[in-house]
């Protein structure tokens, strides 16, 4: 979807209200559009653990103006989905991400936490500029 306001009326018509019981929810995932204003923002919130943190700041459940209480979880769940068409890890999106020479400068030759099998990492006896 192209606008939070769309999510707001998914969830407005899957589990009642209106669209502004829950458009503060489907902006918290948006707002990295602030830092890249293209699809590449859904990295940073758009996975399982985005979710999570969603549910962890608005709470367990949000009570919608037909007094309805909802999961938060399933709200961001949705928004997820409706981008995406299924709810990626943050690893999904990590495996994307090429390792580049300054990324790695505390990572020197040898020691442990990077794949080698990464494609563009240094070789493990590399040494890292």
């Amino acid at each position: 979807m192209s606008h939070c306001y769309f999510h707001a009326l998914s969830s407005a018509r899957r589990w009642g209200g209106v669209p502004g019981d829950y458009i503060a929810l489907h902006q918290w995932f948006d707002e990295s559009k602030k830092i890249i204003a293209d699809p590449r923002h859904r990295a940073l919130r758009h996975h399982a653990e985005g979710i999570f943190l969603l549910e962890t700041i608005f709470g367990v459940t949000v009570r919608n103006s037909d007094g309805r209480q909802v999961p938060v979880r399933l709200i961001g769940e949705a928004h997820v989905t409706e981008d995406l068409g299924r709810i990626p890890s943050f690893a999904d999106w990590a495996r994307l991400i090429q390792p580049m020479p300054w990324m790695l400068r505390g990572n020197p030759a040898g020691s442990p936490g990077l794949d080698p099998a990464i494609s563009g990492s240094p070789a493990p006896n590399a040494a890292v500029v």
